[in-house]
């Protein structure tokens, strides 16, 4: 490690004089081997598989390495019974164990204790990672799932068109129910550029008319293999399609991204293939059960309409009585219709002479005398009017004239009054004068200047 010495030669259990023993190989390596184990502990190493051996202990023994270096690595039983998968020679590795040292050799060693293919790892951080993304924005959850229908008639497939997916989702759903029509949208399901061609062939699938579902699906591979469906393109395509989708990826253990999104998630293809078919055997069982209560219901139908038949036959009698009563009937019918008839013209007869008296109220002539002779009348009515007007504003006048006349001026002149004025206006008292003054006096016709001699005091009336 950086920083520190990787041995302390200063240490007792290291440093030696010369009075002290040497120590034994056994001995060395023993110390070398706690050293190294207690120092490292854990360590994770990637590197090349090379020289692998399997003794019939059931433990591994193989060299790890890399352009420039490689390791002795041991692997017991207890440790590698429990892989899923059988490291080939050349594989990448991705190890995790103890450094250590075997004594018997002297050899340097790594002990490991847990083994996974190169890159595999990091694509289950990257496979957690997405999949905790996706969780939290709801992707998973029940609610947005929808119903995958119970008798789809046209499925559609996206997958590869040559793998045996398809070939199995085919051979299921022949036997299970032909009648459900297949649809394939091919796409490359492993590789680079897989990942966007299932894109495109869901975007594809819910753009074509009368599809009813969609599964998605390959056949079994590594997780490398299965990656495209883990790739969050594929994911919200999955999610955003209007057609519910059954995704149908790998074998029953393998899980991916797609499997959560999903509408409903099938084990295998062949799985998918059971889930979206009803058995055919089952339904011709049904459809049989149904052809038997319907030959029973009618069986029935025609034994009651045989016994209605025969009630009816009793009931009916010889055609000639039935053609009298038919002739009667018709006389009777013959009689009523001359009746209605007649009765009917009648009352067409009466309504047509009501109509040609509407008529010839409406007539245009009699219309305008109408309006000749209520224009005289209104004509006449307007000049008595008139008259009547001016002689009430005649006499109004007249009587005006007279009330006009009797507090008028000259009319008390007439009478013998006269009308005192000076150069001030009119003089009513005697006050307003003095002796010498010139005033003018007016009668009912013409006037007189005069001189006043004398005033005299008022007189009383006694």
């Amino acid at each position: 490690m950086r920083g520190q010495n990787l041995y302390n030669f200063s240490d007792d259990s290291f440093s030696q004089s010369s009075t002290h023993r040497p120590l034994t190989v056994t001995e060395l390596n023993s110390r070398s081997r706690r050293m190294l184990e207690t120092h490292f502990g854990n360590v994770r190493v990637e590197g090349e598989l090379s020289a692998l051996a399997r003794p019939r202990s059931g433990h591994w023994y193989f060299t790890l390495k890399d352009a420039n270096a490689q390791i002795r690595c041991a692997m017991f039983k207890n440790r590698n019974s429990g892989l899923k998968f059988s490291p080939t020679e050349g594989m990448q590795l991705l190890l995790r164990g103890r450094v250590s040292l075997y004594e018997g050799r002297g050899d340097y060693q790594l002990i490991v204790d847990h083994l996974e293919e190169a890159g595999a790892g990091a694509l289950q951080r990257a496979f957690e990672a997405l999949k905790t993304k996706l969780a939290d924005e709801g992707l998973f959850s029940a609610e947005r799932k929808r119903e995958i229908p119970a008798l789809p008639r046209h499925i559609g497939v996206v997958t590869s068109p040559t793998g045996a997916a398809i070939k199995d989702i085919v051979a299921v759903l022949k036997r299970r129910f032909p009648a459900i029509k297949i649809t394939i949208i091919p796409a490359a399901v492993q590789g680079k550029g897989a990942a966007r061609e299932i894109v495109d062939a869901i975007t594809l699938a819910n753009r074509m008319p009368n599809l009813d579902v969609l599964i998605v699906g390959r056949g079994g591979g590594s997780l490398e293999d299965l990656w495209p469906f883990n790739e969050e393109a594929v994911a919200r395509a999955i999610a955003g399609s209007q057609l519910p989708v059954v995704s149908a990826i790998g074998h029953e253990i393998d899980f991916t991204i797609a499997d959560f999104v999903a509408d409903y998630r099938a084990p295998t293809p062949s799985a998918a293939a059971e889930i979206l078919s009803p058995d055919r055997q089952e339904w011709l069982h049904k459809l049989d059960m149904l052809h038997r209560k319907l030959n029973i219901h009618i069986q029935h139908k025609l034994q009651s309409t045989s016994q209605s038949l025969d009630s009816i036959s009793l009931r009916l009698r010889h055609p000639g009585e039935r053609l009298r009563e038919h002739h009667q009937r018709l006389n009777d019918l013959e009689i009523r219709l001359h009746q209605g008839m007649r009765i009917s013209l009648q009352q067409q007869s009466g309504q047509a002479q009501q109509l040609q008296n509407r008529l010839f109220q409406q007539s245009p002539d009699r219309l305008l005398e109408q309006i000749r002779h209520r224009t005289e009348q209104a004509s006449e009515n307007l000049q008595h009017l008139v008259q009547q007007k001016l002689e009430r504003r005649n006499h109004q006048l007249q009587q005006l004239s007279g009330h006009l006349n009797a507090v008028s001026p000259l009319a008390t002149l007439s009478r013998g009054y006269s009308i005192v004025q000076k150069d001030e206006g009119i003089i009513t008292t005697a006050d307003s004068l003095k002796p010498g003054d010139q005033i003018t006096a007016r009668f009912s016709s013409g006037s007189a200047a005069c001189t006043v001699d004398t005033l005299y005091p008022e007189i009383s009336e006694t």
